[in-house]
């Protein structure tokens, strides 16, 4: 008898689940009154969470803010690197350093030729945790032509204020039309293995369940671009080996707790639905058979009729209104100690909505479970926020003259 492909997609990734990464903790909302700015499971299902209204969050109280760098047009992407200086990707194709908190003035030579088209450009870095001895940055980015182009990675060593030697090592497939949904987040693993986050192209949803696309997948590849062999899809000749999550609509936000190793993803839903979601390997999110959110119109009508199904794996939390997530830390440090394993996600969203740009912090118990949320408005869209060395958050405004903002308590 035939087994269906979906049957064997769930099985495989269940094996290699469970075998390399121990069970998935469960995603069930606690039957409790829920916490400040989240909603009650579905009381459908009982599972997914209903969606949380973003605007009615309550404030964080006890920080502050201050500009230390103006004049980035549009940044997307932070690192730190040994030593204290940063580097910040501008999305029309710069790479820039920050040193003792003043943006030199020539960009570093040798970065890729990118596509500049509406959400396509430079976009996420990385510093290869062994970079004090390698010396090596990462790099995403869109590449190709408006009819013909996909998010690419390289790498390359980074020599006083030069890129040199400068090696593709991952490219999404197939191209695609167009200038949305790149995805483009890097997250290094503790095994060396590095995290990419592919968006579903925009008008290739439907292929975010394909395992034959990076269409709405997280790859997971190795450092130098070499497959990673103990991916839970490896071995399926209908999928491609670089595929270690799928069923995402376009993730923009991804890190991983130190302390718990969770991993966690924050990615745009359509007029709502954006989710939280907790990463797990071969693990399907359901975009777009399992959502929130609706067609984009007047209608709003539901891009779904299912917010859960059973094989698929449910959001932590849910946001309608869009926040429009960009950018994810997890909080280890010592300025903020009540926020000490909480997530903190940037919020592009902006204008006359509430909403009004920001940060949300979404407290977490020692269990990983949500419960409560607040938001930290900046009155701009924040495209990416990072943990810094000194326990400061920092924080990144798309603008086309982007800032560097330094959150730090309150006197």
């Amino acid at each position: 008898m035939r087994v269906p492909s979906m049957i064997l997609t769930l099985l495989s990734a269940a094996v290699w689940g469970a075998a390399v990464w121990g069970a998935a903790p469960a995603r069930t909302m606690a039957a409790e009154k829920p916490g400040p700015g989240l909603a009650p499971a579905d009381a459908r299902t009982g599972i997914a969470p209903a969606p949380a209204d973003p605007t009615r969050l309550p404030i964080a109280q006890g920080w502050r803010a201050e500009t230390l760098v103006e004049g980035l047009e549009h940044p997307w992407g932070l690192a730190f690197l040994p030593g204290g200086d940063l580097l910040i990707t501008e999305r029309p194709g710069r790479l820039r350093r920050v040193r003792d908190g003043v943006l030199l003035p020539d960009p570093i030579a040798g970065a890729p030729a990118v596509l500049a088209l509406r959400q396509g450009g430079l976009l996420d870095v990385a510093a290869d945790p062994d970079f004090a001895r390698n010396r090596f940055i990462y790099l995403s980015f869109a590449a190709g032509s408006d009819n013909a182009n996909a998010t690419r990675v390289v790498r390359g060593r980074l020599q006083d204020d030069r890129l040199l030697d400068v090696t593709q090592i991952f490219e999404a497939a197939p191209q695609k039309a167009g200038g949305f949904h790149f995805g483009s987040r890097l997250l290094f693993l503790p095994d060396g293995a590095l995290l990419v986050s592919v968006g579903d192209g925009g008008s290739e949803r439907n292929r975010a369940q394909d395992l034959g696309a990076h269409f709405g997948k997280v790859a997971r590849i190795r450092p130098d671009g070499g497959t990673a062999t103990d991916n839970p899809f490896h071995a399926r000749a209908d999928a491609r080996a670089e595929v270690w999550s799928y069923g995402h609509r376009n993730i923009q936000g991804m890190a991983r707790d130190p302390v718990s190793g969770r991993i966690y993803a924050t990615e745009h839903g359509a007029q709502g639905g954006d989710e939280l979601n907790l990463l797990t390997p071969g693990s399907n999110y359901g975009w777009p058979l399992a959502t929130s959110a609706v067609e984009y119109g007047p209608e709003r009508r539901p891009i779904s009729p299912h917010r859960s199904l059973p094989e698929m794996t449910d959001p932590l939390v849910v946001w309608t209104p869009s926040i429009a997530p960009s950018g994810l830390t997890v909080y280890r440090g010592d300025l903020f100690k009540a926020w000490n394993g909480d997530l903190l996600a940037g919020a592009l969203v902006t204008g006359s909505r509430a909403m009004a740009g920001g940060v949300v912090r979404i407290d977490l118990d020692d269990e990983g479970r949500v419960v409560g949320q607040e938001r930290l408005p900046i009155e701009a869209r924040v495209r990416d926020v990072r943990t810094g060395p000194d326990g400061a958050l920092y924080v990144l405004t798309d603008e086309a003259r982007g800032r560097l903002i330094r959150i730090t308590p309150a006197p």
